[in-house]
């Protein structure tokens, strides 16, 4: 019932699918990775042991893991080298039983190669496509005014249809505790806390639910049914407070992924058009 549209969670996964280390852009730019064998590298702890693949593999997956955050240690060339040395073995074996030639197997390879070579293509275009800080300044200000000044904390009930709704009330008015005549409710998620849903934004809610609770006083409940596509809501206002927003610059990398995010669906959308889809 709530809309996707928080602010510290509004990023378009799309734009972070994206995301492809900056080892593998790099790797797409160096020589044939099967041109020459690995050389020892200087330091590290098992240096003298036996390589069977190539020196860009250890160098690409070395640049990849440091840039994810692990430290350039013995002990990680050291994995990555004996990762390796175990991959190359099996790729080896399964060659001698001619997997690779499995139209199944040869299918999802190549599949695998596209989606690299895509998601290369987007960040490239990213690159050259960036969003600016003016345009996020621009989208953090209306996502602002969107989210408004207030949160309520809110409980509801929802029901199949307006009498249903309408006898909620009824029964409320008698004096009934909302937290007991919830466990009608169609909300699985919510009936077994009361029909609570927390602190939100009227933002967070589809249109008929937030003007209700917009409108509704603290501590008070609607005395008629509110309906929306889920169903017919008897909704309760128990508190409001001001809107905890965060500031732009802890946001400003969120905000970037979201925009980031538009311009690869914009985009899609134009090398569609072009070829007809």
């Amino acid at each position: 019932m709530q809309k996707p549209f928080r602010l510290m969670a509004a990023i378009t996964a799309f734009a972070a699918s994206l995301a492809l280390p900056a080892a593998a852009q790099d790797a797409a730019k160096a020589p044939d990775a099967k041109a020459k064998a690995a050389a020892p590298v200087k330091g590290d702890a098992s240096a003298a042991g036996k390589q069977l693949y190539p020196q860009a593999y250890y160098d690409f997956l070395i640049k990849q893991r440091t840039s994810q955050g692990q430290p350039d240690s013995p002990e990680l060339r050291a994995a990555v080298r004996d990762e390796l040395n175990t991959r190359e073995l099996l790729v080896r074996e399964a060659k001698k039983q001619g997997l690779e030639k499995n139209a199944t197997i040869k299918t999802e390879m190549d599949l695998t190669s596209q989606t690299v070579l895509v998601r290369a293509l987007m960040a490239d275009y990213l690159k050259a496509h960036p969003v600016s800080d003016e345009a996020l300044h621009k989208e953090y200000d209306i996502i602002k005014t969107q989210i408004g000044d207030k949160e309520y904390k809110v409980k509801h009930i929802l029901v199949e249809n307006e009498a249903e709704a309408k006898d909620v009330i009824v029964l409320l008015q008698k004096g009934e505790k909302f937290e007991k005549l919830a466990e009608r409710s169609k909300d699985t998620g919510s009936k077994i806390n009361g029909g609570d849903l927390d602190w939100n934004a009227p933002a967070n809610f589809v249109k008929p639910f937030s003007d209700a609770v917009v409108a509704t006083p603290k501590g008070k409940y609607t005395t008629t049914p509110v309906q929306t596509q889920f169903g017919w809501h008897v909704i309760m206002v128990e508190d409001v407070r001001d809107a905890k927003i965060p500031p732009f610059d802890e946001v400003k990398q969120q905000l970037a992924q979201r925009m980031q995010g538009q311009v690869v669906e914009s985009y899609v959308k134009e090398l569609r058009a072009k070829n007809g889809l």
